[in-house]
């Protein structure tokens, strides 16, 4: 990719800009429901009666300041003074039923968007391997820590004011028009226009914000793929595109973000000057009124201090604009994770696997990642208990793609598979995994202790098993020269270790999973020849007496498999010992010459 490239933007469709629309009102539900289910929904509306009791004490300030003003001007000190007492203890409750309802909101806050990152994150738990397949890692992460953060600013702030001035408007519109009618219509004249701007403004943001999230998750998924391939980055001097690249990207997110931030911030001129101008227009409405002998002086100045409280709920409500657009686009992207379903279901009569040797039939299996483009045609092979089955092939010919299904990461498209008698797909996925182990050429360790690397294999290990499997597996030697031992704290993926010293800890955490039946993915292809002979003795400690299956590029490593499988372009085209293979003068011939002759197939 290039920084050229990272500037294009793809144009919204209108059915798009339509689906946005619609779904607005159902998302901004869903939001609310993280806040009001099970126990929040009796703090929620107990919330909103303490919002309600203050709220109609502070439109009653106004009232009592008018009648103050006409006691004045009929020099009654006593009524006077009652009102401005009755004034300063509106405002007083005012004050203390605010802070209460604040305490209520921020805490219904806090427990939406704990619910909402739990569910998220043990939602993508629960999904397929295809679906990670088709989701960079950075727009995931986009989604985990951009988009829920726009929708805790929606929790936090905009929730509770927007209750408040929903309360605010509905109340001074009541009292207002029971007061008097004609200043009522007067000081609302202006507000059909501000409406209508905001409406206007509103069609412009919405998409907008959605588009400034999606080239957020677009901008994190670069930089996680760049960071993490850094070494490549050095190595190849591409610090430069690095850089420009992240700076076309970073002007995208940009661009769309400040249209998008000045769209809403529109709200903030039009509301203060609809406001100016709704003052003005009860002023000179109640000056002709007054000079009419239809209202008092303290009347006017009533409906002058309900006219800035009307102002106040319009503004909030325009200045939260963004904030609400901005938590619809993060929850649109958010809630796309949480109704996507997992691709690999259970049965609904699926069983638990019970192991009965290890004996695996493949069935005339054939599987395609995406519809149409087969991966794997016409495959038929078996596996007796205890065999160690070596598969081998060109790049891309489909190898690891039997591991997958054989997992049951995927499910294949015809064909089927038996384990032990029992077809895998009624199986329960959970009951298979935890009796096949997987040791894959890329060694992934967690930043964590040796111990707890070794651990994560299987709930319940004790030090001991582990210490035990780390022997087995040749690593006991290089942990008890580290740092702290076993517990030594590993770096990301195990940075801090030697590529062979990651893939004998990974070995060790095989065996103390203790699993039935093993798998092997190229686990000795990026180590020295050192290290290769002591994975090899770790790797035959945990294949012994187990169904085992190992695929592998160096052809050494499956020379003394009961069986190898040769594919080629998604077909199994031979199988067979070595010797039998190499009798054949096959495919498998060819290959082996190529390695260890120097002939070229």
């Amino acid at each position: 990719m290039t920084a050229a490239t990272a500037t294009k933007t793809k144009p919204e469709t209108a059915a798009q800009k339509a689906e946005r629309k619609e779904d607005f009102i159902p998302i901004f539900k869903r939001l609310l429901d993280y806040m009001t289910r099970d126990e929040g929904a009796g703090k929620f509306y107990l919330g909103m009666a303490v919002r309600f009791v203050a709220v109609a004490a502070l439109i009653a300030i106004p009232f009592m300041t008018g009648n103050a003003v006409d006691a004045i001007a009929g020099g009654d000190m006593a009524a006077l003074q009652a009102w401005l007492m009755a004034a300063l203890a509106a405002t007083a409750i005012f004050i203390a039923l605010s802070a209460w309802a604040e305490t209520i909101f921020s805490k219904l806050a806090t427990t939406a968007l704990y619910r909402l990152q739990m569910h998220l994150f043990g939602h993508l738990q629960t999904l397929s391997l295809s679906f990670f397949d088709r989701q960079p890692v950075g727009e995931l992460m986009s989604r985990v820590s951009n988009d829920s953060e726009a929708i805790s600013i929606f929790y936090e702030s905009a929730v509770s004011q927007l209750i408040r001035a929903g309360m605010q408007l509905l109340l001074l519109l009541v009292v207002m028009f029971f007061l008097n009618w004609q200043m009522t219509l007067a000081a609302l004249l202006i507000v059909p226009v501000m409406l209508g701007l905001s409406a206007i403004i509103e069609r412009v943001a919405t998409p907008a914000f959605a588009k400034m999230q999606e080239e957020m998750g677009e901008l994190s998924g670069f930089q996680e793929e760049t960071l993490a391939g850094h070494k490549v980055i050095i190595a190849n001097r591409r610090n430069d595109w690095a850089a420009a690249a992240n700076e076309a990207y970073a002007k995208r997110v940009f661009d769309v973000g400040s249209h998008a931030f000045f769209s809403s911030l529109l709200q903030t001129p039009v509301t203060m000057a609809s406001a100016t101008m709704m003052i003005i227009l009860v002023l000179t409405v109640g000056g002709l009124l007054v000079a009419n002998g239809q209202l008092s002086v303290g009347e006017v100045i009533a409906f002058m201090g309900y006219a800035g409280l009307l102002a106040s709920p319009l503004s909030i409500i325009a200045n939260l604009t963004s904030t609400v657009l901005n938590a619809i686009a993060g929850g649109r992207r958010v809630f796309a994770i949480i109704d996507e379903q997992p691709a690999v279901k259970d049965a609904p009569d699926a069983k638990d696997y019970e192991f009965k040797g290890g004996h695996i039939l493949f069935e005339d299996v054939d599987f395609s990642y995406t519809p149409g483009r087969k991966i794997l045609r016409h495959n038929t092979f078996e596996a007796k208990p205890g065999q160690k089955i070596g598969i081998c092939g060109p790049t891309g010919a489909g190898k690891s793609t039997i591991i997958n299904i054989l997992t049951r990461y995927y499910d294949v498209d015809s064909g089927r598979i038996v384990i032990d008698g029992q077809p895998l797909e009624k199986l329960t996925q959970r009951s298979l995994r935890e009796q096949v182990g997987v040791v894959l050429q890329e060694a992934y360790l967690f930043s964590d202790t040796v111990m707890n690397n070794l651990k994560y294999a299987r709930k319940g290990a004790t030090d001991e098993e582990c210490i035990a499997a780390a022997k087995q597996a040749n690593a006991h030697e290089f942990i008890m020269n580290l740092p702290q031992g076993y517990d030594t704290m590993l770096t990301e993926r195990g940075a801090n270790l030697s590529q062979g010293q990651r893939q004998m800890i990974t070995i060790a955490r095989a065996m103390v999973a203790q699993p039935k039946i093993l798998i092997l993915d190229e686990a000795t292809s990026n180590v020295d020849t050192r290290t290769e002979k002591l994975i090899n003795e770790g790797l035959a400690r945990l294949m012994e007496g187990r169904t085992s299956f190992v695929i592998a590029h160096r052809l050494s490593t499956i020379q003394d498999s009961d069986r190898i499988l040769v594919l080629n372009a998604g077909e199994i085209i031979e199988q067979g010992t070595h010797d039998e293979l190499m009798a054949r003068r096959g495919f498998y011939y060819d290959l082996y010459m190529s390695q260890f002759k120097g002939k070229g197939p």
